[in-house]
């Protein structure tokens, strides 16, 4: 699914509607051929996308899919900025996968150009990141290091949590992989301490339990995403790193949605 968003000031100065389930600011959404990888946001500035426009810019990401087809979860957020004096676009990438976020930024008078020369620049990246990765991998599998994991301490009611997310009732996913919560704020506060940026805004502005509600809301709008196949555990773990980088990366909007929903939280207990 391709997702165009604009900032919240954009849209008739409007809030987000009052209900069971926490929206993102959304425009419009449209529909796509491609593959659910990765999630895209875009933001434009003194300048709009038009339908077509959009649809090239889904179809240029071909290339990103192949090569992004491996990891959990991905996130692209999108800036497009048109400078009026210069009669120029700005395009900025930032793709956030698990363990760490990928940027590039373009120049041209015309901005499919600058945008696909983005493109090519996160291939090469992830490249380089898969490449990175692999090598950790060996490393680990030589120390025989052993990674703690996202385990509660009962099995949580998987036809009850799969009943809230089609209601798209969030308070209810929430009572119903409430189990977790403990795991995954412990995996979280460790996971932290490798990013020194995340540990210097915990101490500001930013809290652990922020985080934990960022996890779990993921988990509740990516519920589909979930490989029935595998440990919700293993999955909610996997969420961790993308949720704390949407959080450093965007923390305004994102802590707005925490807050929405931890509001929809407690309004039903």
């Amino acid at each position: 699914m391709f997702t165009l968003r604009i900032k919240p000031a954009e849209v008739n100065g409007s809030e987000p509607v009052s209900g069971k389930t926490p929206r993102r600011f959304t425009v419009s959404t449209i529909p796509s051929e491609s593959r659910d990888k990765p999630h895209i946001e875009i933001d434009t500035q003194e300048c709009s996308l038009s339908s077509g426009q959009a649809e090239a810019v889904d179809t240029a990401l071909t290339p990103l899919r192949r090569v992004i087809d491996r990891f959990p979860v991905a996130d692209l957020y999108i800036t497009i900025i048109r400078h009026a004096r210069s009669q120029d676009f700005h395009v900025k990438t930032s793709l956030i996968l698990p363990g760490k976020t990928l940027f590039t930024g373009e120049r041209a008078v015309e901005m499919l150009a600058a945008y696909r020369r983005c493109v090519r620049k996160l291939v090469r990246k992830v490249e380089s990141y898969k490449a990175e990765l692999e090598g950790e991998a060996d490393t680990r599998k030589q120390q025989k290091v052993t990674v703690s994991e996202v385990v509660p301490d009962r099995p949580c009611d998987q036809e009850e949590v799969a009943h809230s997310v089609a209601a798209q009732d969030y308070a209810a996913f929430r009572r119903a992989t409430l189990m977790y919560e403990e795991p995954v704020r412990k995996r979280a506060g460790r996971w932290i301490q490798r990013f020194p940026e995340a540990q210097a805004q915990l101490q500001a502005d930013l809290r652990l339990a922020d985080v934990v509600e960022e996890v779990f809301l993921n988990a509740f709008e990516r519920f589909d995403d979930w490989p029935r196949g595998r440990r919700f555990g293993d999955w909610l773990e996997d969420l961790i790193d993308p949720s704390l980088q949407a959080l450093l990366h965007n923390p305004d909007q994102e802590l707005r949605n925490v807050s929405f929903a931890r509001t929809l939280r407690e309004s039903d207990e």
